[in-house]
């Protein structure tokens, strides 16, 4: 059994790390830290999720004498300094906060001064299906945003072939985080549908990021709106190809991008965000619009599972030279 530190565990992915972790056939809860609800127990915050533990003060020297990995579930800013701390100490780690995905330039441009940046070039983004062997080798691990989870995953089997692409993305009120979720209104999310941050949500950096080939970034247009639903994440990836692509093209490059994938599903249809719910699994449909020639892929998952703690429990599986679906659904 790994001995497991959840930091973070009273927000939402990091509850949900917890409870993945507890039922885990190779893992051993044996920390779990808070902020504000340091002193209560996890089942009395979360009772859904029935994990018997007391939240603990983040002590780093106490979480290396009871741990050997963690999951660090703490919001961007706060957590490259935890994590440096259980890296000192000798863990190794899987980040869910923005802290470690991108370059320093990048990083900073959107999130502001990085507090650990002699860190960045040991992280390894951890999307398992395009960085694998990577994250097989990585002490650190950074878990990928939501929003790019979903829309890199829809993408990637066609980079090299995009000119051009709008990524129209909708996920669920938990995708905010618990103190975000808490002080929205009821009457301001139910009946409702709404964009925001049009003019440049910091998730783009990431699908810049992995999208990117030697010619050049393609242009991304990434529009998110949130919907009157607790969680679950669509991104709808509009294609301008570089060269005319078949419905049997796409069928084929999916195929092969994904074809012995685990927690990937190629679905006839578009899927719903239902399909996916309360499972690490991305389900996929690529088709070709006959009226404009353009391409058209959509990607499901939840937002907590696949875009958030299911992603880092995946990883830290391959870090551990586990099975990777141990613990996932």
């Amino acid at each position: 059994m790994h001995r497991t530190a959840v930091i973070g565990a009273s927000g939402f992915a990091g509850a949900l790390c917890a409870a993945l972790v507890q039922g885990h056939p190779s893992l051993e809860l044996s920390v779990a830290t808070a902020r504000s609800d340091a002193g209560r127990r996890l089942d009395e915050v979360y009772p859904r999720h029935r994990v018997p533990v007391e939240l603990e003060y983040f002590d780093p020297d106490r979480v290396a004498e009871r741990a050997d990995v963690a999951l660090v579930a703490y919001p961007h800013g706060a957590s490259a300094p935890v994590t440096r701390d259980l890296l000192d100490r000798g863990l190794k780690v899987v980040d869910l906060s923005a802290d470690f995905r991108l370059d320093r330039a990048s990083y900073e441009r959107y999130y502001g001064a990085h507090a650990a940046p002699e860190l960045l070039d040991r992280a390894v983004y951890g999307l398992t299906e395009l960085h694998r062997e990577a994250v097989a080798q990585a002490d650190l691990v950074a878990g990928p945003g939501c929003f790019p989870s979903a829309a890199i995953l829809a993408l990637a089997p066609l980079r090299g072939l995009i000119a051009d692409v709008v990524v129209d993305a909708k996920t669920g009120v938990s995708g905010a985080g618990r103190e975000a979720t808490q002080i929205t209104h009821f009457v301001s999310v139910t009946d409702n549908v709404n964009s925001y941050k049009v003019e440049g949500h910091r998730h783009r950096a990431e699908l810049e990021q992995e999208i990117a080939t030697g010619d050049g970034e393609p242009p991304i247009t990434f529009t998110p709106h949130l919907l009157p639903i607790d969680q679950g994440l669509l991104a709808s990836c509009y294609v301008t190809a570089a060269r005319d692509l078949s419905a049997g093209d796409l069928r084929e490059l999916f195929e092969d991008a994904y074809g012995g994938e685990p927690f990937v599903d190629l679905a006839a249809s578009p899927p719903g965000v239902r399909d996916v719910r309360e499972t690490n699994r991305c389900r996929i449909h690529a088709t070709v619009e006959p009226a404009t020639g353009r391409v058209l892929v959509f990607a499901v998952i939840d937002n907590l599972w696949k875009g958030a703690a299911g992603q880092a429990v995946q990883d830290l599986n391959v870090m551990l030279g586990l099975p990777e679906s141990d613990g996932l659904t």
